[in-house]
C-alpha cells in the first residue's frame, strides 16, 4: 500500500464552522462551544483508498482578521484547501471568494480546492442560493459541498472528496522529482515539509492554484 501525504488549509470567516466540521468528521461528535481559533489548529486523520492511504494534515486556520496575516504560512505549498462559507450570511460567501484570489495570486502549486456551504440545517435562514455557490464552485474548479455540522450532513462525502482529489493530483501525469517522505520525522513546525502529496512521486508546480475536482474513501 502507497503512503501519501496531504497538505489541506481551511480557510473563512470567523464562525462558518470551520473546526467544527473538522472536529465532526475526525473526532464524530457536535460541539456547539468551541472557542473561535487562535492562530491556527493542527489536525491528521488517515483514510485508505484503493490501494493507498493518504494521511491528511490539517491546518485549520483562524477566521478573525487580525490573524488574517498569518494564513501564509499555512496555505502555502497545501495541496488542497477548504473554503467554507456560512450559508446563512451572504457576506461569507462575498469573503470566501476573497480567500480564493489570494491563493490564486500566491500559490503555485496545484491544488484541490473544496467551496463548502455550512449550516445546511439552517434552512428558513438560508441566505446563499445552492445554485450560486455551485456556479462559482465550478468557475474556479472546485467541488462543491453542503453541510451541517449538527447533523452530520455531507461531512464524510467533504472528507472523501478532498482525499480522493489528492490522490489524483499525487498520480498525475506531470510528476517529477522522485523522493520519499516514509522516515521524515514531521515536525509540525515546518510549515513546508509537505510541499507534494506523495511519498514516491513529487508533484510538478503547473497552474495558480486551480482546483481539481475530486471524490471518496474514510478514516482509519
Amino acid at each position: 500500500m502507497r503512503n501519501i501525504y496531504g497538505k489541506v488549509v481551511v480557510l473563512g470567516s470567523q464562525g462558518v464552522g470551520k473546526t467544527s466540521i473538522v472536529k465532526r468528521y475526525i473526532e464524530k461528535k457536535f460541539n456547539e462551544h468551541l472557542n473561535p481559533t487562535i492562530g491556527a489548529l493542527f489536525f491528521s486523520c488517515n483514510l485508505d483508498i484503493e490501494d493507498a492511504r493518504v494521511m491528511l494534515m490539517i491546518w485549520d486556520t483562524a477566521g478573525q482578521e487580525r490573524f488574517r496575516s498569518m494564513a501564509p504560512m499555512y496555505y502555502r505549498k497545501a495541496n488542497a484547501a477548504m473554503l467554507v462559507f456560512d450559508l446563512t450570511q451572504y457576506s461569507t460567501f462575498v469573503a470566501m471568494k476573497r480567500w480564493v484570489e489570494e491563493l490564486q495570486k500566491n500559490v503555485e502549486e496545484t491544488m484541490v480546492l473544496a467551496v463548502i456551504g455550512n449550516k445546511l440545517d439552517l434552512m428558513e435562514e438560508r441566505k446563499v442560493d445552492a445554485e450560486e455557490a455551485r456556479v462559482y464552485a465550478r468557475k474556479i474548479g472546485a467541488s462543491y459541498h453542503e453541510t451541517s455540522v449538527l447533523q452530520s450532513d455531507g461531512i464524510e462525502n467533504l472528507f472523501l472528496s478532498i482525499c480522493t482529489g489528492i490522490l489524483k493530483l499525487s498520480s498525475s501525469s506531470d510528476l517529477t522529482s522522485l523522493r520519499s517522505i516514509e522516515s521524515i520525522d514531521l515536525n509540525l513546525s515546518d510549515m513546508d515539509i509537505l510541499s507534494t502529496p506523495t511519498i514516491e512521486e513529487t508533484a510538478k508546480n503547473v497552474s495558480t492554484a486551480h482546483g481539481i475536482q475530486a471524490k471518496s474513501s474514510r478514516c482509519c
